[in-house]
């Protein structure tokens, strides 16, 4: 019979730290990937903001020793990650491309101009700034028209601050949340051992004695759950970088470094006040209220 019974503690105790590990495990995952998605946030933004091209249309007349000298003044300005000459013909070949259909042939002639499409720095890419900066290349007597995508550049901005701010405002609610249910999973799991907790009392131990290998439980606890986690966060990251390189997701390494460290930290720190706290519950009750 007394064997029966401590088979059945030894699978209650099995499954309650069971899942203390996997609770703990799926919160800190979320967090870590919430955590990676704040920091990485600029990068993803200023990746398509550098995507938006201001197009300088040059006139027939524009000499090719001009075109050259603006290109590489443009080239070196503070504002430009590239900048990429197109040709008239190059333009009408892009454009028959997109349309299916040869509209130089049709017209007989070619209507487009020679351009050059001038890459913006990230930083530089707001309304005003861009607006800036086509009112200055336009003072090129050369230069027929300057133009970029204004609605585009406006929600583009938008969205950009309205992601930032939801992704922050989840991961701090899914922070609360976490700590919330690995507290509720580590009490349950002291909640099974309170009886044990309140013998050693009664024969002499001391809160410090009792609550040490509680503590301990909880650390390993959180150090297992914490390496789980960082496991499918690193798949993750694996699958986005080999999905969209072109992000550079896995390029910092020391911010992702930071971010899995902080996980490793969050899930020790996390389990072990908790720990604390619901043992703490437990020695500080009378024998009769551990029936309730």
């Amino acid at each position: 019979m007394s064997s029966s019974f401590e088979k059945y503690q030894k699978k209650r105790l099995i499954s309650s730290y069971f899942s203390v590990v996997l609770s703990t495990t799926l919160v800190l995952f979320l967090l870590g990937i919430l955590g990676l998605l704040v920091l990485n946030t600029k990068k993803v933004a200023d990746y398509y903001k550098e995507k938006i091209a201001v197009t300088v249309y040059l006139k027939d007349s524009a000499k090719d020793v001009e075109i050259k000298q603006l290109q590489k003044t443009l080239a070196l300005a503070e504002y430009t990650k590239s900048a990429e000459y197109v040709s008239k013909e190059t333009a009408a070949a892009n454009l028959t491309a997109d349309i299916g259909e040869d509209f130089v042939e049709y017209l007989g002639e070619n209507p487009l101009l020679n351009s050059l499409d001038v890459y913006i720095n990230s930083k530089f890419v707001t309304g005003e700034q861009l607006e800036a900066i086509a009112a200055e290349i336009s003072e090129k007597n050369f230069v027929k028209e300057v133009s970029f995508d204004k609605p585009l550049v406006a929600k583009l901005n938008a969205n950009i601050k309205r992601i930032g701010f939801g992704i922050l405002i989840a991961c701090v609610f899914f922070a609360f949340v976490a700590a919330l249910l690995i507290n509720s999973s580590i009490r349950l799991s002291v909640y099974a051992k309170r009886f044990t907790i309140k013998t050693m009392q009664m024969v002499g131990a001391t809160k410090g004695f009792i609550r040490k290998p509680f503590i301990w439980n909880s650390i390993k606890m959180g150090i297992i759950a914490a390496i789980l986690a960082l496991a499918g966060m690193a798949g993750v990251l694996y699958y986005v970088n080999k999905s969209l390189p072109q992000l550079q997701l896995a390029n910092d390494k020391i911010l992702i470094g930071s971010v899995f460290a902080g996980i490793l930290v969050i899930g020790i720190l996390i389990t072990l006040v908790s720990s604390f706290f619901a043992t703490q519950r437990f020695l500080n009750l009378r024998t009769d209220q551990l029936y309730y």
